[in-house]
């Protein structure tokens, strides 16, 4: 595969798309979320949704040349990647509102095999999360250093459901924490109820409310609106409220948005806490996701 070694219209374009690139890191995120790697290889569910959040645009291309840049002009590639020049034609705008040109110039970080090569994707299709360089019309810049996913029909439309949530008048907002929580005992023993009142990006209202009757397991349920609903139920694994909840609240319930005064309310509440993050489950990224837009 040839080194590139850009002429000086695409070095301009190509240093663009460059300076605000950062390595690929194998690490953790957030409060112990592993990456980790499925067995079929393909993204998860959250990896799908991190990238298409971030991502002003969604494209489909064809890749009709790559080259690889030189190390020296690309020094931060995390280790086992290589940084490649790709130009490729437009195949369709999924999601967007900026008008793009047939023809598309970007780079990406590509993993190497196990021989060191970096694989050849001359023809084929791939999904790009991206945003426009601004004055370089063609030029992409990717979201992430490796935010490239080959393309398939089910990987597709697996996308378009993702994309479809995301853009609903009723998205669930944007999960940054806990603001605050209280536990209430009821007039029966056995009863109480809690009230975890959460922080969002947009300032919108979330909350979910734990209800223990005496004889019957806990329930929960989650409100993405002013009303506490008692009978609100738990979002579905693998939908956008899912993701929302289970890939941004802490572990374990932090002490300082505990607002219950009594030792045993204030024990209750962190209980209650842990059976909401137990039911909810893991928060499985196989890549890191891109800083949030």
């Amino acid at each position: 595969m040839p080194t590139f070694r850009p002429t000086p219209i695409a070095s301009l374009a190509l240093g663009l798309a460059l300076a605000a690139q950062t390595p690929v890191a194998a690490q953790q995120y957030r409060d112990g979320t592993a990456i980790e790697r499925t067995a079929t290889g393909e993204p998860s569910y959250a990896d799908l949704v991190a990238l298409a959040d971030a991502a002003p645009l969604v494209l489909r291309a064809r890749v009709t040349k790559q080259a690889t840049v030189d190390l020296e002009r690309a020094p931060d590639v995390a280790p086992g990647y290589a940084r490649v020049y790709i130009e490729a034609d437009t195949q369709a705008l999924i999601a967007g509102t900026v008008p793009i040109g047939e023809s598309l110039r970007y780079v990406v970080d590509m993993p190497r095999d196990a021989k060191g090569k970096v694989p050849k994707i001359k023809k084929q299709d791939v999904l790009l999360f991206a945003r426009p360089v601004t004055g370089r019309p063609g030029a992409i810049q990717l979201v992430a250093p490796d935010a490239q996913l080959a393309w398939s029909a089910p990987l597709e439309a697996r996308l378009r459901i993702i994309l479809a949530e995301l853009l609903a008048a009723d998205a669930p907002p944007v999960i940054t924490g806990v603001r605050d929580a209280l536990s209430v005992a009821g007039t029966l023993s056995g009863e109480s109820e809690t009230q975890l009142f959460l922080a969002t990006r947009s300032g919108d209202p979330a909350s979910i409310t734990v209800v223990r009757r005496p004889g019957m397991a806990p329930r929960w349920g989650v409100s993405f609106s002013e009303i506490v609903d008692q009978a609100a139920a738990p979002p579905q694994s693998g939908t956008l409220a899912w993701y929302r909840l289970a890939c941004a609240l802490p572990d374990r319930l932090p002490d300082d948005v505990n607002l219950s005064s009594d030792p045993q309310d204030r024990i209750r509440a962190a209980q209650d806490y842990a059976i909401v993050r137990e039911d909810l489950g893991a928060c499985t990224y196989t890549r890191t996701p891109p800083p949030a837009s």
